[in-house]
């Protein structure tokens, strides 16, 4: 873990400046087979908790499927990142109806709205045209402040409130295309889309279907109620690592953090190699499952020291506040 202090940093994409066009064409080659397997693999891990549950019905294998489902929906969120950088498949087309139909809409979120949104994280990262400043001005805080926040997310409340809020917007906005427009940046900061009715259908059909071919309430235990509960930890955690308690200013060594993840966290919390946001940052259009060959690079030319760090998420949550009683 590095704290180092601002220094002047060339406009444009980040990485340019450190890395040759040479070092970063082959990491920023994409993969159609390996988007495809990223998405087949995200939908199989949902399918296989659900599974587990089914072979060894226990409260333990039943809170395992919980976690393991919502971490996957940070998965389909993620892989929705991917597509809306185009880095998930070689071609816009094959990025835009993947990443909109199994990824995105799956979680009620919005490809257009969000990649519109994220790429302009992208450009003002971490200064007062970042529209993801919201998120992370708030940091470092206190235990009990985060203590608070992942309570809310553990039992719901964060995420009933978010769906119950993007019900009223969907009916208040309906048929007034240029209110959703101008809503759809705050909704897509949560992976949220105003536009709720076309997604509706998708959201609750691994529902429908965990349901008929479970009993009725499965599909309520194993994608709504991870949904509600763990997917907004994961989302808040995540989102805490990634640009909470960092430097306000354009340094893209210091402004942004990774944080190391072992099997557990990348199984629970980080999946699709989520936790090198520093180097996403770095070089945005590098696909994830590049993300750590792109750690090394950085790592061999000597760039440690310049970079923050985090070696678990338990030292970002430190870093956040966690050990902070007052401010």
């Amino acid at each position: 873990m590095t704290r180092g202090t601002s220094a002047a940093i060339p406009s444009g994409t980040p990485g340019k400046a450190y890395l040759t066009s040479a070092e970063i064409r082959p990491l920023a080659q994409r993969s159609d087979g390996m988007g495809a397997w990223l998405v087949l693999h995200c939908w199989g891990v949902i399918a296989g908790a659900v599974a587990l549950f089914a072979l060894w019905p226990t409260p333990l294998t039943a809170l395992v499927a919980v976690m393991l489902i919502g971490s996957r929906q940070l998965g389909l969120a993620i892989l929705m990142h991917e597509a809306a950088h185009n880095a998930l498949f070689k071609s816009r087309r094959l990025n835009d109806r993947v990443g909109q139909w199994l990824c995105a809409r799956a979680i009620l979120a919005d490809l257009p709205a969000y990649r519109h949104y994220h790429l302009t994280h992208h450009r003002y990262t971490q200064t007062e045209r970042d529209p993801d400043l919201a998120l992370s001005r708030k940091f470092p805080t206190t235990r009990a402040s985060l203590l608070r926040k992942f309570t809310r997310d553990l039992t719901g409340q964060t995420g009933l409130k978010q769906l119950l809020g993007q019900i009223r917007m969907a009916i208040i906005l309906a048929g007034d295309a240029e209110a959703m427009e101008a809503a759809s940046g705050d909704f897509a900061q949560t992976f949220k889309s105003p536009r709720l009715l076309p997604a509706l259908p998708v959201f609750l059909a691994p529902m429908l279907l965990m349901s008929a071919l479970g009993a009725w309430w499965w599909g309520l235990a194993f994608w709504l109620l991870p949904y509600l509960t763990w997917f907004q930890f994961v989302v808040r955690l995540r989102n805490i690592a990634e640009h909470g308690a960092v430097e306000h200013s354009e340094n893209p060594f210091q402004n942004v953090r990774t944080t190391y993840a072992g099997p557990l966290a990348r199984a629970l919390v980080a999946p699709y190699w989520v936790n090198y946001h520093l180097e996403h940052h770095m070089v945005m259009h590098v696909p994830c499952w590049q993300l750590p060959s792109l750690h090394r690079l950085l790592l061999d030319k000597g760039l440690e020291q310049k970079m923050r760090l985090a070696p678990n998420y338990r030292a970002a949550l430190i870093e956040a506040g966690w050990h902070r009683r007052s401010v």
